[in-house]
């Protein structure tokens, strides 16, 4: 199974247009399969407080888990939690860096 990303622009936690099919593809991928369970990782890029980090990160993943319900997902199957900035995905201090870590990772448990 791969499960996509999606990513989010700076202080945001809405899930923008361009990653709704990304969503609908991992809605897909796990409405196949009946044992399986998600967990929804929300992160932030390094800006911020840890308090504030946290708190966003934990909004992004709610986002995704939403749209995912929403969709047809048994929410049973999925979990959530906010790492906020204390795991990023890109190294760097920079705009680039930040981009990829602004992002509602889903791992399969």
């Amino acid at each position: 199974m791969v499960l996509k990303d999606v990513f989010f622009d700076f202080d945001k936690y809405n899930i923008k247009d361009e990653y709704k099919e990304v969503l609908i593809h991992d809605a897909e991928e796990i409405m196949s399969r009946d044992d399986i369970h998600i967990m929804i990782e929300g992160h932030c890029d390094e800006r911020g407080t840890n308090e504030y980090n946290l708190a966003l990160g934990e909004k992004r993943a709610k986002a995704a888990r939403d749209f995912l319900t929403a969709y047809g997902v048994d929410p049973s199957k999925l979990s959530i939690i906010s790492y906020g900035e204390e795991k990023p995905f890109a190294m760097g201090h920079d705009e680039e860096a930040w981009a990829k870590n602004r992002r509602a990772h889903l791992v399969e448990k």
